[in-house]
């Protein structure tokens, strides 16, 4: 027997989120997060008792972020000035630093770090949903990590251990 939807909400909410973020931004996160949860209670009666339902959820976020990206992309408005960005509810200094460091590799990396490493899916499951193998997904992996280590140093890194990083880069 399947578990009510809210308890569903509950226990894997928070790691969607973080999919979400990964994936689009902390801006765009909740829009995402919302979608996706959304399009799965719609979907929730017709899926097998025995899915994995993490991997189906993520699988949703996935197609959710993808569409709020391109959605974006369309409502474009030009103005003379553009406002200051205020960051969102919850983010600190250190997540936007981290969001700008995945935010500079390349799509394919960011999105199976966020899958495996936030969403928690094995790389066969991730490989499914950006396409390709399982050893594919698994060497965009490393690469994302390696360059994570080269460049992205938090903000309340003690200056001692900054030089020492910078010094392994």
């Amino acid at each position: 027997m399947k578990e009510p939807f809210e308890q569903v909400v509950q226990r894997h909410g928070a790691r969607v989120l973080r999919v979400c973020r990964a994936v689009v931004g902390p801006v765009d996160a909740d829009d995402a997060w919302s979608e996706t949860f959304l399009a799965a209670l719609r979907a929730y009666p017709d899926l097998p008792a025995d899915a994995h339902v993490e991997a189906w959820l993520v699988t949703i976020a996935h197609r959710k972020a993808v569409d709020v990206v391109r959605r974006a992309a369309r409502q474009a408005v030009p103005v003379a000035d553009l406002p200051e960005r205020a960051a969102p509810g919850g983010a600190d200094e250190r997540d936007l630093d981290l969001w700008s460091a995945l935010a500079a590799l390349p799509t394919k990396q960011r999105h199976v770090l966020a899958y495996h490493h936030l969403g928690g899916l094995p790389y066969e499951q991730v490989a499914a949903i950006v396409g390709g193998t399982a050893a594919a997904a698994r060497r965009a992996a490393a690469d994302g990590v390696a360059t994570l280590r080269r460049t992205y140093v938090p903000a309340d890194l003690p200056a001692d251990l900054s030089a020492v990083r910078g010094a392994r880069a």
